[in-house]
């Protein structure tokens, strides 16, 4: 049984499942995810992942349908007690979802595991208690879980198996029909609802002062935003006098290897442009209180996974109330006029790609996972 709540989980999912059946052709796979594992043969019994929120006070709202997912699953580890459960990111969900497998007397793996050396590093204790197993996808994830006594394996990120990490530019700007001479600005403003409200219009709102800097703007449309919603922001821009952003659906990597310089909302998208060798510049805004508590549990200064794991500030970061058209702007335009600036990003990207092991992790996770079940 599997458990995934968001895009990014559906994805890493996906992998695993695929590498699984590979594995063990006959296996049935069930559980919570999206249309990423729906398609690598998970039977959905739920699927959270096109409704997913940021933040305390938005995901108040998400509360009745993740409890009726919540009991769904609970019914059926107790009822055909499934080899493993596989609960993947999504911690406050899956959390107390490995508990009820962990009293079922179902043993519990955990790929993506929280990020505990960001934030409530106090949960180590309760994956201790509840979980057989953590695929750890980061490198100091390893030391951290080992030194709490938690079982755990250094298997590598799953993006290293999805990215096409041979895309060149010339090869995406082709199938983006962009002129291989001009500059392209890449809009990423995020896969759940409250990020586009609040990131894509201060995009567009720099995306008009970069105007003469940068004459092509390519948006990225991720598979679980509305896409009407993007557009009516998009041609409010345009009517107030912004420049065209072209929309293009299904092709977030060719524009992130395509672009000069991105504008990206933190998330899983900056390492999927860290690995495809796209400088960027981070930006995001929460609400007050999801900020406050932030605050309050943070144990590192930084937002974006590249800068984390890197463990210095290779990209820079706009977040809260710093996040301005002007300051956007201007962090894009030193990338694009300055050289120095975006061959520095590149080669802290190198560094980065380094540190997350080799392709061959759903394998090397399918192999864990179907030891912990047969264990």
């Amino acid at each position: 049984m599997f458990s995934a709540g968001e895009a990014s989980g559906d994805l890493h999912g996906s992998v695993l499942c695929r590498a699984l059946r590979a594995a063990e052709p006959g296996l049935a796979l069930s559980g919570m995810g999206g249309a990423r594992m729906a398609t690598a043969g998970v039977e959905l019994l739920a699927d959270p992942t096109r409704h997913a929120v940021v933040g305390t006070g938005e995901a108040l709202g998400r509360i009745p349908g993740l409890y009726r997912a919540y009991r769904t699953l609970v019914a059926r580890l107790r009822a055909e007690r499934p080899r493993a459960l596989v609960v993947i990111d999504f911690p406050e969900f899956n959390l107390r979802l490995a508990r009820q497998a962990h009293r079922a007397g179902v043993p519990v793996v955990y790929f993506i595991p929280p990020q505990l050396w960001a934030w409530r590093r106090g949960r180590v204790r309760q994956m201790a208690r509840r979980v057989s197993r953590v695929l750890a996808v980061l490198p100091f994830e390893e030391a951290l879980y080992a030194e709490a006594g938690v079982p755990v394996e250094f298997v590598g990120h799953p993006l290293l198996d999805v990215l096409p990490l041979d895309l060149t530019r010339e090869e995406a700007r082709r199938r983006l029909r962009l002129d291989p001479a001009e500059r392209v600005i890449g809009l990423l403003p995020g896969s759940r609802r409250e990020e586009i409200t609040r990131l894509l219009p201060v995009m567009l709102a720099a995306a008009r002062q970069l105007g003469s800097s940068a004459p092509r703007f390519v948006l990225g449309l991720a598979p679980t935003v509305d896409a009407a919603t993007v557009q009516a922001l998009v041609a409010d821009a345009e009517r107030a006098g912004g420049p065209a952003v072209a929309t293009v659906a299904g092709r977030t990597y060719e524009v992130m290897a395509g672009a000069d310089v991105l504008l990206v909302a933190s998330g899983t998208a900056t390492l999927e442009a860290t690995l495809l060798g796209a400088p960027m510049v981070v930006c995001y805004r929460v609400s007050r209180l999801t900020e406050l508590l932030a605050r309050l549990l943070a144990t590192t200064p930084w937002c974006s996974l590249p800068n984390n794991i890197a463990g210095r500030a290779v990209v820079p970061e706009i977040l809260q109330d710093a996040l301005t058209p002007e300051r956007l702007a201007g962090e894009a335009r030193h990338l694009l006029e300055d050289p120095l600036a975006a061959t520095a990003q590149r080669a802290a990207f190198k560094e980065v790609r380094a540190r997350l092991g080799e392709p061959g992790v759903g394998s090397r996770a399918a192999r864990a996972v179907l030891e912990v079940a047969g264990a």
